[in-house]
């Protein structure tokens, strides 16, 4: 796997500008300070790897970093929303805050995993299940992209974007 696939590209190329979508619009939140680095770092991994730059040691260092960060974020908005009774653990109301958020770093998460996957392919440290780990990574991207996506169709166009205060 000497340059990612096509549809693994492509699909680095959505996330990166569903994730540079989301960090510009952190600032009006009381953490921004936690959800912009997060998103930001997510976007550049996505985007520089989306433009064929698979196997550069940062940019890896860069996903562990925001993978980690996308775990904490995650736990903490969980924790939030249980010790707050806001909108429960299996909730898909977009209309809450945590639960937007516990979707934000579940992508970022699932996205940096990805990525870092598709480096190790890159490497070639898996020989025989190359062509079957490469078709895995870029099923997963494409299935990221459709949720994402679909959730922020259903939350901007369904819901108009209406929050609850």
């Amino acid at each position: 796997m000497a340059t990612p696939p096509k549809l693994f590209s492509l699909c680095s190329l959505l996330m990166a500008s569903l994730f540079a979508l989301s960090s510009s619009v952190q600032f009006d939140d009381p953490d921004w300070y936690f959800w912009f680095p997060l998103y930001a770092a997510a976007c550049g991994v996505n985007l520089i790897n989306g433009i064929g730059v698979l196997s550069s040691k940062p940019i890896n260092k860069i996903a562990k970093v925001a993978q980690w960060l996308g775990v904490f974020l995650f736990f903490k908005v969980v924790v939030e929303d249980s010790v707050n009774g806001i909108a429960g653990f299996w909730s898909l109301d977009l209309k809450e805050r945590v639960v937007r958020e516990k979707f934000g770093s579940g992508f970022v998460v699932t996205s940096m995993y990805l990525q870092l996957k598709a480096a190790s392919l890159q490497k070639g440290h898996v020989k025989r299940k190359e062509k079957k780990g490469t078709k895995y990574v870029e099923c997963g991207m494409a299935i990221l992209v459709v949720v994402s996506y679909g959730m922020s169709f259903v939350f901007f166009v369904l819901q108009k974007g209406e929050v609850k205060s």
